[in-house]
């Protein structure tokens, strides 16, 4: 997920949202415009894209709600409404604001979105009939089959991702220039490898068929031959649903073209995001719907990692690897700060039996870089990332980072032990009034222990052998933020740990 869309959808709105609204709130609507009906929204971006949204208002007396479909990608109350003048303001759950104006039939409409309220969208809505916005007619879903391991990610996908940073601004200059970034930078040296374009890329179909990209984005081909001049590889970006979250088409009815496509075109990574399904099918629909790309994908001719972008629903951990798939969503949208990106790190030891060679849980994307947090705990949410094997995708400006961020991507050691050969995903193995511990076996009998401070405050930690799963005492312990080796306690380890701080180690 997303500045554009939060993509984590209770299933009963996700379904039939566009048919239900909230509860009435009370407003000083009286002697304002009747405010019962449907309006859409024509947003057109600088690109030649017009992207639709609908306003459903309803009112009673002085009683009044709302329902926004967004980009046709979700049905999503306006929450928090209140009136100021002859206004409606509210918010929805995407990190969208929004101002209502009545103007004679029409809405004035203004949108203020994204994680840090960056984007500006403004206009007229116009009346249209009532169930306007609706999704079209569901298409069966495949019978269930168990597809075979595609061969690819033996360790967790590492490289960089468009959305986190650049959103829907993401076009051909900056994806050619962030590759050039990953070589000079040392990342590409590090083992990062994916160049990969999330939304906003698409056009539309011409007369066979077949998705176009829009202006931004002028060859595909010619773009990927780029990337993979560098020794890197390129990624992209669908919807099992009719749209996007951005509102931009989507694979919807035709997987297998879409598939052909791609491997024309060269493309070597697919991230397969929810959104509009949720409008068209139930959770129990998330694993036919998907196998039919994991199925498409594995008969086009060309090695394209599957990335399922699902948020966590349906216990995606269970079958993912039987629809081909790679990696897989855990959780909804990161965002850059402590408090989302600990709640998301924090929470996956349960998951850790899923994870191995060739499939792994994905916590989101890495928000290192862009500013949000300290590199305390940017330190941190890589740590943990690296204990959790989970995919590596930077999600900053590659281009003018800072060293001390490029210091963190770029450590190898810790790099290492995401990569190791063993596969294994780390686990929570201690906790004690905000300090945790967290283990990931190695191979060659290693280990790796992650000493996390959740505090406010810098505290002191400890942890024995025993507890940490070892029968005897290590032969060798290493830090790998300070690249040093420490001598080797009798009994543990015990040290302190700054705020939102981590002290990484490996044990031999």
């Amino acid at each position: 997920m997303k500045a554009i869309a939060l993509r984590c959808l209770i299933p009963f709105l996700a379904r039939f949202g566009w048919l239900v609204l909230p509860a009435l709130v009370a407003l000083p609507v009286a002697g304002a415009a009747d405010l019962n009906g449907t309006w859409r929204l024509d947003i057109v971006k600088p690109w030649g894209i017009t992207l639709h949204h609908h306003i459903v208002l309803r009112q009673e007396g002085r009683k009044v709600d709302a329902m926004m479909i967004i980009n046709g990608a979700a049905d999503e109350p306006l929450r928090e409404i209140k009136m100021e003048g002859d206004e409606i303001i509210g918010r929805i759950d995407w990190d969208w604001n929004f101002r209502l104006r009545p103007d004679g039939p029409n809405l004035r409409v203004l949108i203020v979105y994204g994680h840090d309220y960056r984007y500006r969208d403004a206009g007229v809505a116009y009346p249209v009939p009532a169930g306007s916005g609706k999704p079209p007619a569901v298409l069966p879903v495949p019978a269930l089959r168990d597809l075979p391991d595609n061969g690819l990610a033996r360790t967790p996908p590492m490289g960089w991702n468009s959305w986190n940073h650049f959103g829907e601004l993401v076009d051909d200059a900056l994806v050619r220039e962030t590759a050039d970034a990953m070589v000079s930078s040392g990342m590409a040296a590090a083992g990062y490898t994916f160049v990969n374009i999330d939304d906003c890329w698409e056009a539309g179909r011409d007369a066979n068929g077949n998705i176009v990209a829009n202006e931004k984005f002028p060859n595909m081909k010619a773009l990927a031959d780029y990337v993979h001049a560098k020794g890197l590889k390129l990624g992209i970006y669908s919807s099992p649903g009719f749209v996007t979250c951005g509102g931009y088409p989507g694979s919807y009815g035709h997987e297998e073209q879409d598939a052909r496509t791609y491997a024309a075109w060269g493309i070597d990574y697919l991230k397969y995001d929810w959104c509009s399904a949720g409008r068209l099918y139930e959770h129990k629909d998330l694993r036919p719907v998907y196998q039919k790309m994991g199925d498409a994908l594995q008969r086009c001719g060309r090695p394209i990692v599957f990335s399922l972008c699902e948020y966590g629903a349906g216990d995606v951990w269970t079958w993912g690897p039987l629809v081909g798939g790679n990696l897989w969503r855990t959780t909804g949208d990161i965002h850059d700060n402590w408090k989302e990106m600990s709640e998301i790190g924090f929470s996956q030891s349960r998951l850790a039996p899923y994870a191995g060679p060739g499939h792994w849980n994905d916590p989101d994307m890495l928000e290192v870089g862009n500013g949000g947090m300290t590199n305390t705990e940017y330190r941190t949410h890589f740590s943990l990332w690296c204990l959790l094997a989970a995919p590596l995708m930077a999600g900053n400006d590659l281009r003018t980072m800072l060293p001390e961020t490029r210091e963190i991507l770029t450590n190898r050691e810790v790099i290492a032990v995401d990569q190791d050969s063993l596969g294994r995903q780390g686990s929570r193995v201690l906790e004690n009034g905000g300090l945790e511990v967290w283990t990931k076996p190695l191979s060659d009998h290693r280990l790796a222990v992650g000493v996390f401070n959740r505090n406010q405050t810098e505290g002191t930690a400890s942890f024995t052998w025993a507890q940490v799963g070892l029968a005897a005492r290590p032969a060798g312990m290493r830090d790998l933020w300070q690249h040093a080796d420490l001598p080797v306690g009798e009994t543990g380890w015990s040290g302190s740990v700054p705020e939102h701080g981590v002290v990484m180690l490996v044990l031999k």
